[in-house]
């Protein structure tokens, strides 16, 4: 776990000073205060909400959705401009093939309801035929009424003969009719298919154009092939994230924290956030969510972190969502102890020491430790307050100045 320590007074670095002569060994002093043990990880700035300007949900029909025109990162954008334009070749083309498809079916419909229309009439003009000889042949018979038996059979023959052409006449109008109208109805079926089609291409051809809904300030996405901000040329899936507009008025960072130390972080924890971009500036935060389970840490690694979320206190026109910023989670808080810097103690085994200045001279005291973080460690036993310890080794500096002094 990589830890430091906040103290409470100000660490004194000094050299120590022999009886008439300047050391060059640098020293500090044994500081008494509250001990801070925290954690350091990396994370970005990112807005507590923004909206999302996603890629368009278009059919696989219409080829890929490749960035033709994109906003740079970082523009400020107001509300009704536009942001991104996806290449329209393929809907364009879409749009041609079907209207060539819609002409071509308009004039198939046309031409096949003059047939229907001709065929009809043939058919309504034997329908009348077969009608007027029915009607005839009666009056036929009744003119025949002195004629012989043979001759009033034959007319007789003809008449149920002409009730027969009639209902097959009338059976095939019937017939020709439903056959017409579900050709008509099919042949309609593929018009309006044409039509939805066009409709579907034009209707995607107003997506390739990105407008953003309010007015912000445009932050590009990641392409994750890549490990690039979106840029022109890119590919992108339906429905994706191309870009964001943070509300930078509220503002968090998220942070990956080990399972070593996982347990020790819990929500509202102090956290101080100082951008890599200008570290002299800090500011402060709190811990607003923990993740309850545990992910990899990027597509390459097997190991698990946990994400945490950082509410800042404050917002920055210099803090914009992308910053990579350090941040120190304050885990403990320990007071009134000793504490020296981590430069200062040695081990040799399981023993731990320091060279403490007495005099003009440095001697060896082994020493106890606690908790220790990056830059610090307590002192639980062997030092107190207002000692003198050494941050290097002076025996080493003593063979070095004499291996000096042999060589010249």
């Amino acid at each position: 776990m990589k830890k430091s320590i906040i103290l409470s007074s100000i660490l004194l670095m000094m050299a120590c000073a022999s009886d008439k002569e300047e050391s060059k060994i640098p020293e500090a002093k044994v500081q008494e205060g509250t001990f801070q043990v925290d954690l350091y990880e990396e994370g970005q700035i990112e807005a507590f909400s923004s909206i999302n300007i996603n890629a368009p949900n278009i059919s696989w029909r219409f080829g890929n959705l490749k960035i033709a025109e994109l906003v740079e990162d970082g523009t400020q954008v107001k509300a009704g401009d536009t942001v991104c334009v996806f290449d329209p070749s393929e809907v364009n083309k879409a749009i041609l093939e079907s209207e060539d498809r819609l002409i071509v079916s308009r004039a198939e419909m046309e031409k096949m309801m003059a047939q229907h229309q001709l065929d009809m009439e043939n058919l309504q003009a034997e329908y009348r035929t077969s009608e007027i000889t029915f009607e005839i042949t009666p009056m036929q018979l009744e003119s025949a009424a002195h004629e012989s038996d043979i001759k009033r059979r034959e007319i007789e023959l003809n008449l149920e003969k002409a009730g027969i052409a009639l209902e097959r006449a009338k059976e095939q109008i019937e017939n020709r009719r439903r056959i017409q109208q579900e050709e008509q109805k099919q042949m309609q079926l593929s018009i309006d298919e044409d039509e939805a089609r066009l409709k579907e291409a034009h209707e995607t051809l107003d997506k390739l154009s990105l407008v953003s809904p309010s007015d912000g300030i445009a932050i590009i996405s990641h392409n994750w092939s890549t490990q690039n901000k979106y840029q022109i040329g890119d590919q992108m899936w339906p429905n994706n994230t191309l870009m964001q507009l943070p509300n930078l008025s509220k503002l968090k960072t998220k942070i990956n924290i080990n399972e070593v130390d996982i347990s020790y972080i819990t929500r509202d924890l102090r956290v101080e956030v100082k951008p890599d971009a200008f570290s002299d500036s800090t500011f402060t935060g709190r811990v607003i969510h923990v993740a309850n389970l545990a992910v990899n840490k990027d597509n390459n690694s097997n190991i698990k972190v946990f994400p945490v979320e950082i509410l800042l206190d404050q917002t920055n026109k210099n803090l914009l969502p992308g910053l990579t910023v350090s941040c120190r989670v304050v885990i403990d808080e320990i007071e009134d102890v000793q504490y020296i810097p981590l430069e200062a103690l040695h081990t040799e085994g399981n023993i731990k020491y320091v060279y403490r200045r007495k005099g003009g001279e440095y001697e060896r005291v082994e020493v106890q430790t606690g908790l220790t973080n990056s830059d610090y460690v307590i002192i639980t036993e062997g030092l107190k307050r207002n000692d003198h310890v050494a941050l290097i080794d002076p025996t080493k500096l003593e063979e070095e100045q004499k291996q000096t002094s042999e060589g010249k």
